[in-house]
């Protein structure tokens, strides 16, 4: 069964609510999104290329297509300064 994650724009995701748990339980898999988020980083520096970024808020699954500008110790900072944190992101292509 395909999970659905809901579109979002950048614009909105300052007004969502995050709760401060992990979406991941694997060591493996939150190594592996720590390994895609600063590849994103890289890309969206060098070539300003936009990725898939799949999270969960306080009320449901969203995916969000943008540029990384940054990646700090606990979240992704998007164009504008708009964040999300880490551990409420499942993957980004």
């Amino acid at each position: 069964m395909t999970t659905y994650f809901q579109i979002i724009e950048k614009e909105n995701i300052q007004s969502l609510k995050f709760p401060t748990t992990d979406v991941l339980t694997d060591k493996e898999a939150i190594q592996q999104r720590k390994n895609d988020l600063n590849r994103a980083q890289a890309l969206g520096s060098l070539d300003h290329s936009k990725i898939k970024i799949f999270f969960e808020d306080n009320q449901c699954k969203k995916v969000v297509e943008t540029t990384v500008w940054a990646v700090t110790d606990n979240s992704v900072i998007l164009k504008k300064g708009v964040g999300i944190p880490i551990n409420r992101i499942f993957k980004s292509i």
